[in-house]
């Protein structure tokens, strides 16, 4: 622990917390799932580093998390942009534009027969080790706030309370009309009142539940409006091209300005809108430490970073 990290956290230690807490929706929690399938090589946790990890973690009194895909592919969801395994490497597919979405019917067709199809699998992923560490570290008081760019609801699922999905979550749906909700779970129920007899096979998975359907196969699917105002159903997530909240986005620069350390769990920090907080950590001085496989943005103003799985290194880690 360095001299200037040490008198940061000791200068901001009597900073008074005010927490907000966001409704949600409740998730049954199985027995936490491990799949190295979507995890790129990595070396194994240097007993060094994982003190150096120790040391700050055991320092910090309101953690700050910011955590991305990595956290998430232990569960057996793939990301984007890992090396060899990420989306982006193994497929041309990419993911839908906010622009297109809602301008297009035919879009709209095309996403919501896919996530149809994918959503059984994908609304059964299960937390992993690292996912319910990081609720640990929230019970017994370390962690102060989690920031997820996630939409699979796994953080959700884990239990933590202190938290904002960033990007939203697939597992609640909006009309773009009228702001109707409903948990995505009913959608599923409407989907097959109107495709009784629709088939089609899904050909791999993508980080937001997408399946990979032919144009042919998704021709006839028929996709419901509000029932309340006819308007068009959109997942409550940021698509690519859309732009999170000023409302969310302020939030959780309050819940920083609160917090004494920063810890990026599984994430490149290539998306600006999680990489902007990492910066607000750094003009603040607060000490940032990073746990993710490859580099980082955020790499050059890290106090600490570790080449290293989430779920190998977060649960050896002791919180009190």
């Amino acid at each position: 622990m360095s001299v200037g990290m040490a008198s940061t956290l000791k200068a901001i230690e009597g900073c008074r917390v005010l927490l907000c807490f966001q409704p949600r929706y409740s998730y049954s929690t199985a027995k936490p799932a491990q799949t190295l399938a979507f995890v790129p090589a990595s070396p194994p946790p240097d007993p060094l580093e994982v003190k150096k990890l120790q040391d700050f973690i055991f320092s910090s009194r309101r953690l700050f998390v910011i955590t991305g895909a990595g956290i998430s592919t232990e569960s057996g969801i793939p990301d984007y942009r890992s090396e060899g395994v990420g989306l982006y490497a193994r497929t041309d597919r990419r993911p839908i534009q906010h622009a297109e979405f809602l301008r297009s019917s035919r879009a709209r067709q095309r996403y919501w027969a896919r996530n149809f199809v994918g959503w059984p699998q994908f609304s059964s992923y299960q937390p992993n080790v690292a996912h319910l560490t990081l609720k640990k570290w929230e019970t017994v008081g370390k962690l102060h706030w989690l920031v997820t760019q996630n939409v699979d609801a796994l953080h959700v699922k884990a239990g933590n309370q202190r938290l904002t999905e960033l990007h939203g979550s697939t597992h609640r749906v909006f009309c773009v009309s009228c702001g109707n909700q409903m948990p995505r779970a009913e959608l599923q129920e409407h989907f097959e009142a109107l495709n009784p007899t629709w088939r089609a096979e899904a050909h791999g998975v993508a980080p937001d539940g997408d399946v990979f359907l032919t144009e042919q196969q998704v021709q006839d699917f028929r996709v419901p409006s509000c029932n309340k105002c006819g308007g068009h159903l959109k997942p409550d997530v940021t698509f690519f091209g859309d732009t999170v909240s000023k409302e969310k986005v302020e939030f959780v620069y309050q819940r920083l300005a609160e917090s004494d350390s920063v810890l990026v769990a599984g994430s490149s920090l290539q998306v600006y809108s999680a990489y902007k907080f990492a910066l607000a950590a750094h003009d603040k001085k607060l000490p940032i430490a990073i746990v993710n496989i490859g580099p980082t943005r955020s790499d050059p103003i890290a106090f600490l970073k570790l080449n290293s799985r989430c779920g190998e290194l977060l649960p050896l880690i002791v919180s009190q």
